[in-house]
């Protein structure tokens, strides 16, 4: 026998599975989905039912509803994509190295980031112009997060107003990804507001002194629809311009020596996103940030460089605990986020599936993505003999030579 109606599973396990698979429940009255009325109406085509076990379903969805320049707009990696899918095929080089007999009846997803707790270690990745994928875009992933006690970090290219993502999830935990601009102005005035609407946290990507390479993007010509723009920025689109999105003005001269200002101007711990060497990890630790987040862009900046699960051990090695260290790129099941906290990662953060449940069905379908990793998460934790978070440790990975 197997699943709830084992006999052999300690009734506490049973009991917590069957909570979650509830939860999940609550969100898809079957086992089928179809697309809603509501993306019907906006020009996307229905969708066949299918059953939704895991993020490649959700993919698949979007993949056959969204229009096919945005598709791959959100897809899309920089040059030959190699390191887009690599942060994926990284994963299945590394080995689970389970434990058994340790009392599985009580296990704790739960965990802390920057001193606020969440239900388990997978947050919400900023990722620009959720009103793409769903009408009221970045509120109903705010709702999601909030629902599913994790944070979700919002982008400087957000298409919905920050009063408005803030007024959607009151209560939810938020940091606040920001894009250094051109006009140091306009900068100050988005990390102010930010803190105003009570961000907790500033995470600065640092990779991006241009924009990747993006082959099928210039193939495109994509751009946004003219019903769809940025809320806190405003950039005009210059005819003969490399992208046609609305980020020219970010600042290719941001440097180290800018991490003093913005400490000057703001008090929320500033988190640097797109770390991948020693060294780097090293110059931040040196500059008092409070966070480093492990990231190559999802593979859309510069191709071929490492893998984020790859870079991972360098950079916690460098920091040797005196700093937390996340990661994104590549997250696709619970083992995934398993082996990323055994190698030292505090959490991950989730990019591309959370604009598939997007497309999917709003908030529901981001937090369908969210439950059914959740549950995957819980069971890697069960199998493994991991009772809590702090439980989890390199001996359960084992490197293999795929």
């Amino acid at each position: 026998m197997s699943g709830l109606g084992n006999p052999q599973l300690p009734t506490q396990f049973r009991s917590e599975l069957a909570s979650v698979l509830l939860e999940e429940s609550k969100l898809c009255l079957n086992t089928t989905a179809s697309f809603p009325l509501q993306k019907q109406e906006s020009g996307l085509r229905s969708f066949q039912k299918m059953a939704f076990t895991c993020l490649a379903d959700f993919q698949a969805f979007a993949k056959d509803n969204l229009p096919k320049p945005t598709w791959e707009f959100i897809e899309g990696g920089a040059d030959e994509c190699i390191i887009r899918d690599e942060n994926i095929s990284a994963y299945k080089k590394i080995r689970l190295h389970p434990h058994v007999l340790r009392d599985m009846s009580v296990v704790d997803t739960r965990t802390t980031i920057q001193g606020s707790e969440i239900s388990f270690p997978v947050c919400i990745a900023p990722t620009g112009f959720h009103c793409l994928c769903w009408p009221d875009g970045e509120q109903s992933t705010a709702k999601a997060a909030e629902a599913m006690n994790i944070c979700y970090v919002t982008s400087t290219f957000s298409t919905c107003f920050f009063e408005d993502i803030v007024a959607s999830a009151p209560n939810g935990l938020r940091w606040f990804q920001l894009y250094v601009q051109r006009d140091r102005k306009i900068t100050k005035e988005l990390i102010q507001k930010a803190e105003t609407l009570g961000y907790k946290a500033l995470v600065l990507t640092v990779d991006t002194p241009a924009v990747g390479n993006r082959l099928q993007d210039n193939r495109n010509r994509f751009s946004l629809p003219a019903s769809i723009s940025t809320k806190s920025v405003h950039v005009p689109i210059e005819e003969n311009a490399e992208s046609l999105l609305p980020v020219s003005n970010i600042d290719p001269s941001i440097s180290w020596k800018d991490i003093a200002w913005l400490k000057s101007i703001t008090q929320m711990p500033i988190i640097l996103k797109g770390i991948l060497t020693r060294e780097d990890a090293e110059l931040a630790i040196s500059h008092n940030v409070q966070g480093i987040l492990v990231s190559n862009h999802g593979g859309r900046q510069l191709d071929t460089v490492p893998a984020t699960i790859d870079a991972l051990t360098e950079v916690v090695n460098a920091v040797q605990g005196r700093i937390e260290v996340y990661l994104d790129g590549g997250i696709r099941t619970g083992t995934d986020v398993l082996k990323a906290l055994a190698l030292g990662a505090r959490c991950v953060f989730l990019g591309r599936p959370i604009l598939w449940g997007l497309t999917y069905k709003g908030e529901e379908g981001v937090r369908q993505v969210l439950n059914l990793l959740k549950k995957e998460f819980y069971r890697s934790m069960v199998f493994t003999g991991c009772r809590s978070v702090s439980e989890i440790s390199q001996d359960l990975v084992q490197f293999s030579r795929l």
